[in-house]
């Protein structure tokens, strides 16, 4: 009987953090988008891993792809990272080689490692003609962008 009250015990424990941990993610997504709404790039990022996710929110591709290409746009290498990964895979948007390429190609630049590699292995799947449209969209991005 011992042994049935100490498991009862721990399984309510283990739950009841587990409640304080959920609770805790819908906190954290209440604050991060608060700031996100007012334009925090790192909020956004933030927020956009929590769709991704699916921490204290209900996963949601294209949610994700929203914040993570506003934070993008403001030239948030993580985010331009993760939105390279969603045009890659097809996750919240139509799969595109090029525009993923493009977004890999911006966190490249901005010395974010895995984004290097994750356009190497995007270029692989494209035709050259494909990687100089990239190529071209990531310069008219940053020419753009130049002094934000």
């Amino acid at each position: 009987m011992r042994a049935l009250t100490f498991v009862l015990a721990l399984a309510l424990s283990v739950s009841a953090q587990a409640q304080t941990f959920d609770d805790g993610l819908a906190e954290a997504v209440k604050w991060y988008r608060k700031a996100a709404e007012q334009g925090d790039a790192d909020a956004q990022f933030n927020l956009g891993v929590m769709y991704d996710e699916g921490h204290g929110v209900l996963q949601d591709d294209a949610e994700a792809v929203k914040w993570y290409r506003k934070a993008a746009e403001q030239g948030n290498a993580p985010a331009q990272f993760n939105l390279g990964v969603k045009y890659d895979e097809g996750e919240g948007v139509p799969q595109d080689h090029v525009e993923a390429h493009k977004w890999f190609n911006l966190a490249a630049a901005q010395g974010n490692q895995r984004a290097i590699a994750s356009r190497d292995i995007a270029a692989s799947k494209m035709t050259r003609e494909q990687i100089a449209e990239a190529q071209r969209l990531a310069r008219e991005w940053q020419a753009k962008h130049q002094g934000d």
